[in-house]
């Protein structure tokens, strides 16, 4: 402990030698003043004191601290301390005593929150293990210690495999996947249920991986190498009655005959809905397992499906039970999953809830590690700090609304409002009403006191302009007066309304065409296109076309209450051969059917399962449209025949755009996006 002497004793002494008579030894107190506050509080605690600092001088002290604030003195300390000696003016002392004591508060909260820590840890009843990314056990709990027989000192520090070496945690750490209820037999011949889960810090960095798991040995023996079930019957029930894992028994017609109360926990059912009923009393959806076991005599290990009337998330083990080669029934220990995956589920709602009121993604919720992907990300993300008007471009089903939630969730204004406004979806008469309002009496059917439009509904936070190029042209000069003098008029209004709005605006249009053909304004072209956003089609980024069917199937089996795990490395290549039209909608679409048509025991998408995929089609627009083959599905046909008719018509009416429209039945703005669609170029109708 440090000797200090402490040289002035009013209250700032006093308040140093509060602190430090704590953490050091205190030898002497000295002030001119015999009544210094200090001197008395240092009588009272024992420390010598006195009025001339020069007696208790000596190489034996580690620190002198100055409290006087007299240069003489701090002269005079520095000339006569010994050459070990630390010098201290008393403010430097005073704030380091302060973060000493910081310091020790810290100390004790971490003690407390790490007594907590490990309090929780060891009162469950699940062995737990964790271990870091090299595989070595950092905790092991008591119900650890005691199921795999190991004290909790032998196990820390040591690699996984030296304590269970049939450990399968470290493959954890290459898969990144979890690996639920996987039967393992320890070395001291228990039989376990484990559950290996990676642990990923926010940054998407593995950390780790822990593993829970249950002794099973008991109930497992009792199921395969039982001999007499009346006679044991009261043993097996008290057995099974204790398990916090629900167990339910049938005879060999697959009738119930015995259930625990977990197994009603769990299921919501009854003694009388199950005992006497049929094995599938339980079963909401999938196949009953119990059925299957008397059926072939064999076990079934970590079947997943859906139980009671609230349709509970479980992975069922059932084992037959055979008395001297006879078939008496089977034993089936369900293993609770859904109340992790509803948390996990509520965690996710509750961050997209949390981020903003309307928005639902962030740049989170955007897949892509390709090269052409990550540039409009970062580009977006740099949009999403300014307030500039952000245009963004890409072909339909490539993720355009999905950008313009993350950009609004990762601007200063994430907690106000974000509105959506599909431009090619409201009339040209309601249109220009919807988006900035109109007053009373503006026009027959008003609402009485007139009505805010979309545009006031968004001040002070962002609105989304989908399909900006079906803008009919009076609408473009009111939105052009948005962006440059940031107000509105109603409809029947005379009265500007000042706002302040970002705007986010997309299209699947060449805009640059509209403008030389006159849809479009050009002025209102150049203020929306101050950070253009150019998004890929997914034929130009398949690489990223796995991490995404990895996204898309996680989305569907919250949608469907499914379990599919993944698809096939086959499946994942004939993927990848098509050049997808419809992009990430179309891929979601062809995941979603797949998924509908399998089976609940498949979790695997593999190339049966989905449709027919013709070969690369889709050309990039600088490529012209090919003739019809065989491998072309009836909606390619259909559009090449399409195209086939436009090009036919402009020909016939030499070029004149609004006259092949007359002929052809549709509107001049419809006619553009298809020859934008079919990429059908000037020179290609001479």
């Amino acid at each position: 402990m440090q000797r200090v002497m402490i040289v002035g004793a009013g209250k700032g002494g006093m308040a140093i030698l509060d602190i430090f008579k704590q953490t050091a030894d205190v030898v002497a107190v000295v002030d001119i003043n015999p009544d210094a506050p200090g001197i008395i509080a240092a009588q009272k605690a024992g420390i010598q004191t006195g009025s001339d600092w020069h007696k208790y001088i000596s190489d034996q002290l580690d620190i002198i601290i100055e409290v006087t604030g007299e240069d003489d003195v701090f002269k005079e300390l520095r000339d006569a301390r010994g050459k070990n000696t630390v010098l201290i003016p008393g403010s430097v002392a005073f704030l380091l005593a302060t973060l000493l004591e910081e310091k020790e508060e810290l100390i004790k909260t971490l003690r407390k929150i790490t007594y907590e820590h490990d309090l929780i840890f060891n009162s469950s009843g699940d062995g737990m293990v964790v271990i870091n990314t090299e595989g070595i056990v950092t905790l092991f709990n008591k119900s650890a210690e005691k199921i795999i027989g190991t004290t909790r000192e032998q196990a820390e520090g040591k690699h996984v495999s030296e304590i269970i070496p049939a450990s399968k945690l470290p493959r954890v750490l290459n898969t990144r996947k979890v690996e639920s209820n996987r039967e393992l037999v320890l070395p001291n011949g228990s039989k376990i249920i484990t559950t290996r889960i990676p642990i990923i810090d926010e940054n998407d960095q593995l950390i780790g991986a822990f593993s829970v798991f249950k002794d099973i040995t008991e109930v497992v023996n009792l199921a395969e190498e039982i001999t007499n079930l009346k006679e044991i019957q009261t043993m097996l029930q008290a057995i099974i009655n204790s398990s916090d894992e629900a167990i339910s028994v049938v005879d060999e017609d697959g009738r119930g005959i015995l259930i625990n109360p977990a197994y009603t926990r769990i299921t919501g059912l009854k003694e009388e809905e199950v005992i006497g009923q049929p094995a599938t009393a339980d079963i909401s959806e999938g196949e009953s397992m119990h059925m299957k076991v008397l059926k072939t005599r064999r076990p079934v290990r970590g079947t997943a499906m859906r139980v009671g009337p609230n349709k509970k998330e479980v992975v069922v083990n059932v084992a037959p039970i055979i008395v001297d080669g006879k078939l008496k029934g089977s034993v089936g220990v369900i293993h609770d999953m859904s109340e992790i995956q509803n948390l996990n589920r509520e965690l996710t709602r509750a961050r997209q809830i949390i981020r903003t009121l309307e928005a639902k993604y962030s740049f989170e919720d955007i897949i892509g590690q390709s090269e052409e992907m990550t540039i409009p990300i970062e580009q977006a993300k740099l949009g999403a700090k300014t307030p500039a008007t952000v245009l963004l471009r890409g072909e339909s089903g490539t993720g355009k609304e999905l950008f313009a939630h993350a950009i609004h969730n990762a601007s200063d204004r994430k907690f106000n409002k974000f509105i959506r406004v599909n431009c090619a979806a409201i009339s040209e008469s309601l249109l220009e009403s919807e988006l900035f309002g109109y007053e009373e009496g503006a026009f027959s059917g008003a609402k009485r006191g007139g009505k805010r439009g979309f545009f006031e509904e968004a001040n002070n936070g962002s609105i989304f302009l989908d399909e900006i190029g079906e803008l009919p042209a009076n609408t473009q000069a009111k939105l052009l007066r948005v962006l440059q003098e940031r107000e509105i008029v109603r409809v029947g209004g005379t009265k500007p309304v000042q706002i302040n709005v970002r705007v986010i605006a997309a299209t699947n249009m060449n805009l640059e065409k509209a403008i030389a053909n006159g849809s479009f304004r050009e002025d209102l072209y150049y203020r929306l296109n101050r950070m253009p956003i150019h998004i890929p089609p997914l034929r130009r980024r398949k690489e990223d076309i796995p991490l995404l069917c990895e996204r898309l199937i996680q989305k569907i089996n919250q949608d469907y209450g499914r379990n599919v795990e993944g698809v096939s490395d086959e499946a994942i290549k004939r993927l990848m051969a098509y050049d997808w039209p419809g992009n990430v909608r179309e891929l979601e679409n062809v995941l979603g059917r797949a998924i509908i048509f399998l089976s609940y025991s498949e979790t695997i998408i593999r190339i049966e399962h989905l449709p027919d995929l013709p070969n690369s089609q889709v050309k990039d627009k600088d490529d012209h449209i090919g003739e019809s083959g065989p491998a072309d599905t009836l909606a390619v046909q259909l559009e090449k025949y399409e195209a086939k008719v436009i090009k036919s018509t402009l020909n016939a009416v030499n070029g004149n755009k609004t006259a092949a429209a007359r002929a052809l039945g549709v509107s001049v703005r419809n006619l553009y996006y298809k020859l934008e669609k079919y990429h059908i170029e000037a020179s290609s109708m001479q």
